[in-house]
């Protein structure tokens, strides 16, 4: 299919548009229907926009793309339409994500403020969600990210989404963990772990948040991690035999006798069968470095 003529129908539908917005403020068209124009150039800008988007170098047009949905939303909110609006800045914000990623926060938060405004809290969060993951991968500032993650964890909470809430509140505590912000990253992996453990489905994945958590109090203290490890034991009695908590005993010995071949051992061991993450390796690196000896090598 041939799309290379998709541009210039663009610009030329973009002219259109202009064209319909200087007619509706005439003073004629103010007496008879300039809103019925506008509407009409609020239809003109989205096709363009859409025009654009299918134009064969999309990567170089998405900004005009981008441009024309937020003309669109302007003239929405103009006519009181803000459901419109919203469509349209939401549109607009995933146009710019490549090229302008913080054009495109821009526009999400324009969009984000229409919907809370309307009392859309779950629509809300979830462009929160999307401003942290181009925070989180194209201006790669996670405290930012974090930010927009507790915000749409807070929205989803309101809205008793408990489950979306803990999603986000999950990324939370991961970065926080990196940041070495601990205490921040295990009161989310408890909090979240405690409601897991009650929830016939989600019982099963409440091991992994303990042993997170034990690992945060870990690049805190030892001893921190020792009474953690006895707290989570006698609160979700499942987590003792698993693996998670062999290992981090394991562990716990390895650091009391300063034995980092025990303590390598044990990660290698629990590696062979569950595969350690990126997080966890970050985590495990940063205890073993408190060995005396360490040659900041994990396997």
């Amino acid at each position: 299919m041939d799309n290379s003529g998709k541009e210039a129908e663009a610009m030329a539908l973009l002219a259109e548009a202009e064209r319909k917005v200087k007619n509706s403020q005439s003073f004629f068209s103010g007496l008879f229907g300039g809103s019925s124009k506008i509407e009409e150039a609020c239809e003109i800008y989205t096709r363009a926009a859409n025009m654009f988007k299918m134009a064969k170098n999309w990567s170089v047009l998405s900004s005009a793309a981008g441009n024309a949905f937020c003309q669109a939303a302007q003239l929405h909110l103009q006519l009181q339409s803000k459901h419109d609006a919203a469509t349209c800045f939401v549109d607009a914000g995933n146009a710019f994500k490549k090229a302008d990623p913080q054009e495109a926060i821009n526009c999400l938060m324009r969009a984000i403020e229409i919907y809370t405004d309307m009392g859309r809290f779950t629509i809300a969060a979830k462009h929160h969600i999307s401003i942290a993951e181009i925070y989180e991968t194209e201006l790669v500032d996670i405290e930012k990210a974090i930010a927009h993650y507790e915000q749409s964890a807070d929205y989803y909470k309101g809205e008793e989404s408990n489950s979306s809430a803990n999603k986000c509140l999950l990324k939370v505590a991961g970065y926080a963990a990196q940041l070495e912000q601990y205490q921040k990253a295990i009161d989310i992996y408890e909090q979240v772990g405690t409601n897991a453990m009650d929830s016939p489905l989600l019982k099963y994945s409440a091991k992994d948040y303990f042993f997170k958590a034990a690992l945060c109090h870990f690049c805190i203290d030892m001893l921190n991690a020792k009474l953690a490890v006895q707290k989570y034991e006698e609160l979700f009695p499942a987590f003792s035999g698993s693996r998670e908590c062999t290992l981090m005993k394991k562990l716990l010995d390895a650091h009391e006798e300063q034995n980092i071949d025990s303590y390598t051992e044990a990660v290698k061991e629990y590696d062979a069968i569950s595969r350690l993450d990126q997080w966890l390796t970050t985590m495990l690196l940063r205890i073993k470095k408190t060995i005396q000896g360490d040659e900041e090598d994990l396997r």
